[in-house]
């Protein structure tokens, strides 16, 4: 943790950013098509809006809005809180789980990333009770906002969910050495790591 690699590199950091632009503006233009038909699965199949808004963490703490279709019910968390999700919860709808297998769910936030508060990748932008139980458990948490969080990242790719204390922790490993070493051929190889992932239907979560 002490060690060089936490200096970000202006120049890096902006041609990272163009990067981040480019993949969410062709990513956009190519689901197109897409989204109509997948806004009417939603609404045709289960009650309440298309899309869902939750406050996340991004870059310095900020807190923003981050979108995604909607997959769960709408009273998901009338009874519990905020609640991380499990592989077979049951407020999620059917529609919704194919929507997070395909990882269809995730495309709204391409227009997080046109607006500056999210990058293609990086870390996975957490919710602020999330965030601020876990900074008091895990030390150096809070580094892995010194970068935007990411629509995709190494510990996306690399490691599981991260829905319990210890699993966060190890995620942070991952996220830290991310940070540590980010550049545009790390970001490329990890966007070409994604798109197989999703081809497959497998790893990360």
């Amino acid at each position: 943790i002490f060690s060089e690699g936490f200096k970000l590199n202006p120049t890096i950091t902006i041609l990272r950013r163009g990067l981040s632009l480019l993949l969410a503006l062709t990513c956009l233009l190519a689901v197109l098509p897409l989204l109509p038909i997948v806004m009417l699965l939603i609404k045709l199949t289960s009650r309440g809006p298309i899309l869902y808004r939750q406050k996340r963490v991004g870059r310095r703490g900020n807190v923003f809005t981050c979108l995604k279709f909607r997959t769960m019910r709408v009273d998901a968390e009338a009874g519990s809180g905020p609640t991380w999700a499990g592989d077979d919860d049951p407020r999620i709808t059917t529609v919704g789980r194919w929507l997070r297998r395909t990882r269809i769910d995730e495309l709204p936030q391409l227009w997080n990333v046109m607006r500056g508060e999210m990058a293609f990748v990086g870390p996975r932008p957490e919710r602020p009770e999330f965030v601020e139980w876990l900074n008091r458990e895990i030390p150096y948490y809070h580094l892995r906002h010194v970068v935007r969080p990411g629509i995709t990242g190494w510990a996306q790719i690399r490691f599981q969910y991260g829905a319990s204390l210890g699993e966060s922790k190890e995620k942070l490993e991952y996220d830290l050495y991310y940070i540590k070493r980010a550049s545009l051929s790390f970001d490329l190889m990890i966007v070409l790591e994604s798109i197989k992932i999703v081809l497959l239907r497998r790893g990360a979560r």
